[in-house]
C-alpha cells in the first residue's frame, strides 16, 4: 500500500446518475477506484451482530486495502443517502464485533464528495463525516460538493 492509494465509494440509489459521474471524474483526477454500494448486500446495523453473511465485512476487507476512503453521495432531504448512512452505521461492527478490522481505521484519511442540483451547500453538511473521522481516529482531509 502506498501513501497515495485510495477508494472512493459511492453510495447514490442510481448506479449512472450524477454522483457515479462526479465519482468518475475525480476517479480520473487520481485513479482510484470506484466501489459501488449499489448491487451489494448490506443490511442495516442491529445489536445482535447477526450479518456476518452479508456483503459489509467483505467489502470493508476491500477498502480496508487504501489509505483514503472518500465517500461520494448525493445530497437526500439535507443529508447524506441512506445507502451510505447503512453503511457508516455498519462500522459499529467494526468497533465491537470485529475490532481487529476497526482498529485498522486508524490513521487512514477520509474525504467527501457530494452532489446535488445546488450550487451550494450548507457547510455543515460534511460535519458527520469530520465527527466520524474523528471518532475512528482518521483525518478528514477535505469535501468537495459538485452540481449538475
Amino acid at each position: 500500500m502506498n501513501q497515495n492509494s485510495g477508494i472512493i465509494i459511492h453510495g447514490s440509489s442510481r448506479s449512472d446518475g450524477n454522483t457515479m459521474a462526479s465519482a468518475e471524474y475525480f476517479s480520473s483526477l487520481s485513479a482510484y477506484p470506484i466501489l459501488d454500494l449499489g448491487p451489494r448486500k448490506i443490511h442495516h446495523f442491529d445489536y445482535q451482530f447477526s450479518h456476518d453473511d452479508d456483503d459489509f465485512l467483505p467489502t470493508m476487507e476491500e477498502v480496508l486495502k487504501y489509505d483514503t476512503i472518500v465517500f461520494a453521495t448525493p445530497v437526500y432531504w439535507y443529508a447524506m443517502s441512506g445507502r451510505l448512512k447503512v453503511f457508516i452505521d455498519r462500522f459499529t461492527d467494526l468497533l465491537n464485533h470485529k475490532k481487529s478490522m476497526g482498529y485498522q481505521l486508524k490513521g487512514k484519511r477520509m474525504a467527501l464528495i457530494s452532489s446535488s442540483s445546488e450550487e451550494s451547500l450548507d457547510k455543515g453538511f460534511s460535519k458527520v463525516f469530520e465527527l466520524t473521522a474523528d471518532y475512528l481516529h482518521m483525518d478528514f482531509v477535505g469535501h468537495a460538493h459538485t452540481w449538475m
